[in-house]
């Protein structure tokens, strides 16, 4: 057995990647990048045990005013990913992963799991917090191009045809309208308030894109000659996962719909599985998640997991830092001291 906090350029974590199913997010280059928007370090905690292996990406930061450190996902949904679905397997590792980052001072771990890839639920559950945020969407690639025009919701298929109509066209991959599409983006960002995260900068995109090749893709959306909207998306594995997207709001305008068609119908072309839109803001069931669900019946649970490697320096910090918040109440803001 081996337990091992790993760096980016650590064997270890490109070999474990080669036999297990994972996504983007699970990919050394993306967590560097990520990092680099969260302040911390990438990492990714490694347990091994026999022929059995699993990996978990994160981003290690600093705790301010303190010798301790704390944990989360990289953006996206980087669950914790094996070999093998065997309760007791997951058990030893989560034992493992909890002492080992304690041993390094890291006092919590904030993870986002995958919804499309399943993980023992129950044995998560007895290492910490598992909270339930509520559903995602996803659309099934292997379906007819009829059934999944039948799958959209009327008004969605309503929109989309007056978008052809009115002559909006589809790029994909014209990576010279990437700037033009990020004002559009950060326009929009502005108008929903966004905090400063989400303001990914076309540096930022330019450089995911050259790390991970054409497993990234830019469909932008046209009106003449003007960028209107965008999306950035993956493909992995089979798996298509959106990342960023904005449309220029205009009464009558509805490229963002026609985006959605268009990006799977490119998807199922190349021989795609499923693509995975994610859900509302935060994983509630709110407008943003009723909009995605007019595309597909699709749906799978998405759970966020809280772990404190620490009980007693969690507890500390939370007293000094954050008196009204309970530090028994893992379903809270976690970790309630930031």
């Amino acid at each position: 057995m081996s337990a091992s906090l790993l760096t980016p350029d650590a064997p270890e974590w490109a070999s474990a990647l080669q036999r297990l199913r994972h996504d983007m997010y699970h990919e050394p280059a993306y967590v560097v990048l990520d990092a680099r928007l969260y302040g911390g370090s990438p990492a990714a905690f490694h347990y091994a045990e026999g022929d059995h292996v699993l990996l978990m990406p994160l981003i290690v930061r600093d705790i301010p005013d303190s010798a301790l450190r704390d944990a989360l996902s990289p953006y996206g949904y980087p669950a914790p990913v094996s070999s093998t679905a065997d309760p007791a397997f997951w058990d030893r590792a989560c034992d493992a992963m909890r002492a080992s980052l304690r041993h390094r001072c890291i006092v919590t771990t904030f993870v986002r799991l995958h919804p499309l890839l399943e993980a023992p639920l129950d044995v998560l559950g007895r290492h910490g917090c598992l909270v339930r945020h509520g559903e995602t969407v996803s659309m099934d690639l292997t379906v007819s191009l009829d059934e999944m025009w039948s799958q959209t919701r009327s008004d969605h298929r309503n929109h989309i045809n007056r978008a052809r109509r009115a002559g909006t066209k589809v790029v994909f991959d014209d990576w010279d309208r990437l700037a033009e599409w990020v004002g559009v983006y950060h326009d929009n960002m502005r108008r929903v308030g966004a905090s400063d995260y989400y303001f990914f900068t076309y540096e930022h995109l330019s450089a995911l894109h050259d790390a991970v090749g054409d497993r990234m893709h830019l469909a932008v959306a046209l009106e003449g000659d003007e960028v209107v909207g965008g999306n950035t998306f993956f493909e992995h594995d089979g798996i298509a996962t959106g990342y960023v997207s904005s449309t220029r709001r205009a009464r009558g305008r509805y490229a963002d719909e026609m985006l959605y068609d268009e990006v799977r119908r490119f998807c199922k072309a190349r021989g795609g599985a499923v693509f995975h839109l994610g859900g509302g803001k935060g994983g509630g069931n709110d407008s943003l998640f009723s909009y995605k669900s007019g595309f597909s019946p699709s749906r799978h649970a998405f759970h966020t997991w809280r772990v404190v490697t620490d009980p007693e320096a969690y507890q500390k910090l939370v007293v000094e830092r954050k008196p009204q918040a309970d530090p028994e109440d893992l379903a809270a803001t976690f970790p309630s001291y930031r």
